[in-house]
């Protein structure tokens, strides 16, 4: 405790200010746990760069926190590219304190001589994506929390390719942010350097998003969409790309599209939660809407509501619209004919039928670990490759190479193409979706998350993956345990044989159990929450379509078996 006061106190010196320094002396004086919480760590990049609670404290989201960030990351920029008129361009969401943090960032990296192109109001993470190589950035900065709770905030860092750093760049950048005292940080603003943008970058991001999610759709005119942006960015974007995509028949949630950081209609802004959806879910059953679609705060992830088979409204999870997308598109690249060097991709804790998805075309499957960033890495290492799309189990899809993050502006036109084409041939989303269970193989899954908050919660999900890892089972639902893959050591034991083989991706704190059957099991803790996450998927095969209802209910029934049997 020594230690986390002494840090503490060296926040009471004349470089910060008095509200700051006040609330330090109360917390020394009066909440010892609290202060515990807020100095006993320094906030670390995670999947989506770094993200925590606002408020004073190194453990805590704040100018100084962000300053020290970006004061590293000019130095690092400066290093890399020596004698060159440094550009960067910042967005940000509708966060509490995104727009003047957002502003405080602009200010450092001025301060350094660095020139800033900063979006004047709120825009989409996909938007700075695209933007960074539009205007020919070096680097770009988003504001953002994704689909945390209110009290969260983030700052995701975006290299010249227009995709999320990775490693090596993010341990070389931390290191120079390590190297520094908060005194370090410049925040004397070069008022020249900060450029405000706007329109000229939505037109060209919209017409991106047009060109790359358009396909000739039948039947606009009869399709009607129920869209809400849950108080977030997308407001922006997705209600304009569609009209100009030719889709007339939009009813927007009115009570959710004014963005608020608050996020007052929703227990959590995330579309992953079916509770999220339920005000547009209740709108398109009143009006006969045939899709919904939600997009979280920064408008990176979308959650997408179609009629099943009782014609009733129900929410897809990720991986079956990420399968569907993906065939569409597959679909679109064979009819002009593949030219051999096409690939599309996925994350290690996504579904198994991507891969079979990529065997059924004859082209190349990736696998990346958890977080968009390692899809965005891979068209920038393959450069002689095709991306053609590619997404992640928690609804998140990439269409093409335009925007280098998942991108729920292009998705969610993309995704009214299929249904409205799909409706116009006399079939739906939900039967198209079945007719890939028929082709490839019915895959199933399933998402436990534990949340698990502050110090102790840490220590917990430590211990648990420990224990998933130390005392494995022998088998799941009768089928015996085949192969163990641990990325923190890069091995995959076949649990049976003794057989090892190489994981070569970077390492991650990631275990899997694959078992005869070709049921997997994956626990990793969540690298932007408190969470520790368990992935299931289990398959059957599905001869044809009229057969989906009875797999469907033996797959729930063994999934079900799962969780009982691992106490989840």
């Amino acid at each position: 405790m020594d230690s986390i006061t002494s840090t503490a106190q060296s926040w009471l010196t004349d470089f910060f200010d008095e509200k700051t320094k006040k609330e330090i002396k109360n917390l020394i004086e009066n909440d010892t746990e609290e202060l515990k919480e807020r100095f006993y760590k320094d906030l670390e990049f995670g999947t989506g760069g770094m993200r925590g609670i606002m408020g004073v404290g190194t453990n805590r989201i704040n100018k100084y926190t962000l300053g020290k960030n970006t004061q590293g990351l000019s130095n690092y920029l400066k290093k890399s590219y020596t004698d060159t008129d440094l550009k960067v361009v910042i967005a940000y969401d509708c966060r509490h304190n995104s727009d003047t943090l957002a502003r405080t960032v602009a200010e450092v990296f001025s301060a350094n001589g660095i020139r800033v192109h900063l979006f004047s109001e709120l825009r989409t993470t996909p938007e700075l994506s695209f933007a960074v190589r539009y205007l020919g950035c070096h680097a770009g900065i988003v504001l953002t929390a994704s689909h945390n709770p209110p009290e969260y905030n983030g700052y995701k860092v975006y290299w010249a390719d227009g995709g999320q750093i990775v490693p090596p760049q993010d341990g070389e950048i931390i290191a120079e942010i390590d190297a520094l005292s908060f005194e370090d940080i410049k925040f004397n603003a070069d008022e020249s350097l900060i450029h405000l943008i706007n329109e000229e970058v939505d037109e060209a991001f919209f017409e991106a998003s047009v060109k790359n999610g358009s396909f000739n759709a039948k039947g606009k005119d009869d399709f009607k969409i129920v869209f809400t942006s849950l108080h977030g960015t997308s407001i922006t974007a997705i209600p304009e790309v569609l009209k100009r995509a030719g889709y007339s028949n939009v009813t927007i949630i009115e009570e959710q599209a004014e963005p608020d950081g608050g996020f007052p209609t929703v227990k959590s802004p995330n579309p992953e939660e079916p509770e999220a959806l339920a005000m547009a879910i209740e709108k398109a059953e009143e009006i006969g809407a045939d899709m919904v679609v939600g997009t979280d705060p920064d408008s990176d992830r979308l959650g997408i509501a179609v009629r099943n088979l009782e014609g009733k409204m129900e929410l897809l999870n990720g991986n079956q619209t990420m399968v569907l997308m993906t065939k569409f598109l597959l679909d679109q690249y064979k009819e002009k004919g593949f030219k051999g060097n096409e690939f599309i991709a996925t994350t290690i804790v996504s579904t198994p039928m991507m891969e079979q998805m990529a065997k059924t075309y004859g082209v190349e499957f990736k696998t990346a670990l958890t977080g968009f960033k390692w899809i965005g890495k891979m068209i920038k290492d393959f450069p002689n490759s095709k991306f053609i799309g590619g997404g992640e189990e928690s609804f998140g899809y990439m269409v093409g190479d335009f925007v280098r993050d998942k991108d729920a502006v292009t998705s969610t036109l993309l995704a009214c193409e299929i249904a409205s084409n799909a409706k116009a041939n006399g079939s739906s989303f939900y039967k198209d979706l079945i007719d890939c269970y028929v082709q490839f193989g019915f895959y199933k899954e399933k998402l436990i998350s534990l949340t698990k908050k502050g110090m102790s919660g840490a220590e917990e999900i430590k211990q648990m993956l420990i224990d998933f890892k130390e005392n494995p089972v022998e088998s799941v639902q009768g089928s015996k345990l085949l192969w163990i893959e641990d990325y923190n050591t890069s091995i995959a034991k076949n649990v049976q044989t003794g057989e090892e083989r190489t994981i070569h991706l970077p390492k991650s704190n990631v275990l899997i159990y694959e078992t005869e059957d070709g049921t997997r099991i994956a626990a990793r803790p969540s690298g932007t929450e408190p969470k520790v996450k368990f992935y299931i998927s289990t398959n059957a095969k599905l001869d044809k379509a009229e057969e989906y209802k009875s797999v469907n209910s033996q797959l729930d029934t063994k999934l079900d078996g799962i969780l009982s049997e691992l106490n989840l």
